[in-house]
């Protein structure tokens, strides 16, 4: 399953249409593989969630997400894990493992 990573240098954006870009790993069996960086391609309303998409990303994990994304990342399918902080080696590995929580969107629009 292919996931995307919000982010920030080395840690997790805390909104993810906002960030610098997004990391893309393969998770599969508890393991991660194949990271792939691309940079954001521009924060308006839609565009995102559309793009993660095409790229194939099934999950999006970030700090936070607005109504607006999270119902496109609905209407793609695509799982939201908000509310999440840290740095994004331990956030992805936490994730394969199961043992990611999220929580609350940080995220206040």
């Amino acid at each position: 399953m292919k996931v995307a990573v919000s982010t920030d240098g080395n840690e997790v954006s805390q909104h993810f249409g906002r960030c610098e870009g997004y990391n893309f790993y393969e998770v599969k069996d508890g393991e991660v593989k194949n990271r792939i960086y691309e940079v954001n391609p521009g924060h308006q309303p839609g565009v995102i969630p559309k793009w993660l998409n095409e790229r194939g990303a099934k999950v999006i994990i970030a700090g936070g997400a607005g109504p607006k994304a999270q119902g496109y990342f609905n209407d793609f399918g695509m799982k939201c894990v908000l509310g999440v902080s840290g740095k994004i080696s331990e956030v992805i590995e936490k994730y394969a493992s199961g043992e990611l929580e999220g929580g609350e969107s940080s995220c206040d629009h």
